[in-house]
């Protein structure tokens, strides 16, 4: 017997579980008031589309400078160590090296194998929460998860399904392709696109 899970963007009773775009460009905006620590947890969020465990749990050796990405460890597949790689924009990156170098001069950060966060991933779920709260976002697509719907509803639109199913780490390609049935606003963006 396979397991299947079966996944909507919508709720039971027609509520979306993710941010659309002008949502997402408040949640931004909204997290620039935050502690350094919070807010980059924040951004990464936004701009990788991960779980919110992933984030946590990134390390100091696994924000790749060089190649200006961070690595995931893909956290939902059934084996161990699976990881992929994930770009983010320069100035993210900027202020991630500008944080560890803090982090470790103030010896929060000992060892390049030490997570970046010190604060509990229960913090980090308030702090999207808190976040959402500021710009009048409430209901499902207000947890991490609905900020993670939204990057992938926003990505479709951007690049391949196939790079789409890459970023967010997903096993099969049926999994990423829910996020092309979108509604509300980003639909009619789909379908201005056609007349």
């Amino acid at each position: 017997m396979r397991y299947q899970t079966t996944f909507s963007l919508l709720g039971k009773r027609g509520e979306r579980k993710y941010l659309n775009a002008k949502e997402r460009a408040s949640f931004y905006k909204a997290c620039q008031s935050l502690p350094l620590d919070r807010r980059l947890f924040c951004e990464l969020l936004f701009f990788t589309g991960a779980r919110i465990s992933e984030i946590y749990e990134l390390t100091v050796d696994r924000v790749d400078l060089s190649d200006r990405t961070v690595i995931l460890r893909t956290l939902k597949q059934r084996r161990n160590n699976v990881y992929r790689q994930i770009h983010i924009p320069d100035h993210l990156i900027e202020a991630l090296t500008a944080y560890i170098a803090q982090c470790k001069a103030k010896t929060l950060i000992k060892s390049d194998e030490d997570t970046l966060w010190n604060f509990s991933l229960r913090t980090g779920y308030r702090a999207v929460k808190n976040v959402n709260a500021k710009v009048d976002i409430y209901g499902a697509k207000s947890s991490p998860k609905g900020l993670r719907h939204g990057f992938a509803v926003h990505a479709v639109r951007k690049i391949p399904v196939t790079q789409v199913q890459l970023c967010m780490g997903h096993a099969d390609l049926k999994t990423t392709a829910i996020y092309l049935n979108v509604s509300g606003l980003e639909e009619r963006q789909m379908m201005e696109a056609l007349w």
